[in-house]
């Protein structure tokens, strides 16, 4: 129950807030701007039914709505002074995290939900109507959402460091970018050699692009949640640090 009512206490206090439905409409109308608008993404002018430069560009749409979203989960308690309290309450530090964790997540699938409007209208744009790829559409949407939740637990790492929301942002910003991006950059360096496709694979990209292509590989699925779960243990030993 202590990590349900953590639940409830954060979607509540981010879908009461306006900076929620900001962060959120900025996420869909940029998703939008790709699909519909941009002269080097949109569907109309690529002339085929497919949803590959939604699901390109969304994880650096990710880097940016996830940290916005996760800022305030610890930061705001410890400016606040409501830190010591919550901890006061029969709860471990485990469950808080989970609580807050699982809050970052919800408002992450709230906010990807109002897309499958695109797969629906791509859908129905197709000639014939339906002629499009499911399959690697349902697989990308697995891979997103598996992404989205490893976003959320470097979100809330970075939210339980400081105080300051924005410091948090950025943080949380940057260690989604070094994984996703800076990893794979690293193993296309000469300098690695031979290397460079261990580091590849140790990266987000490759796992997110096979899971993209509507491959359903357990090792994929299972990199995700374990980076996953070690980076919400890490966030376990940041917050327990206050007891040192």
């Amino acid at each position: 129950m202590g990590v349900i009512s953590i639940f409830r206490k954060e979607v509540a206090g981010f879908l009461n807030s306006l900076i929620a439905y900001m962060v959120i409409s900025v996420f869909l109308t940029a998703m939008g701007l790709i699909l519909w608008v941009f002269p080097q993404t949109n569907v109309l002018d690529y002339g085929f039914a497919q949803l590959e430069s939604l699901f390109g560009l969304a994880p650096y749409v990710f880097m940016f709505l996830i940290p916005a979203i996760c800022m305030k989960f610890f930061a705001e308690e410890k400016k606040s002074g409501t830190m010591e309290l919550l901890f006061t309450r029969p709860l471990t530090d485990l469950q808080v995290i989970l609580g807050k964790y699982f809050a970052g997540l919800f408002l992450v699938i709230f906010s990807l939900l109002p897309t499958l409007i695109y797969y629906y209208t791509v859908y129905e744009l197709g000639s014939p109507k339906g002629n499009l790829d499911s399959a690697g559409i349902m697989g990308s949407y697995i891979g997103l959402l598996l992404l989205g939740s490893f976003f959320t637990a470097l979100g809330v790492l970075a939210s339980s460091v400081t105080e300051n929301q924005i410091v948090a942002f950025i943080l949380g910003a940057f260690l989604c970018f070094i994984w996703y991006d800076g990893i794979d950059a690293l193993a296309s360096l000469q300098a690695v050699g031979t290397a460079g496709h261990m580091f590849e694979r140790l990266g987000v990209v490759y796992h997110y692009n096979a899971l993209s292509r509507g491959l359903m590989d357990s090792r994929d699925i299972l990199y995700f949640l374990s980076i996953t779960a070690a980076t919400i243990l890490l966030t376990n030993l940041v917050i327990g640090s206050r007891k040192w």
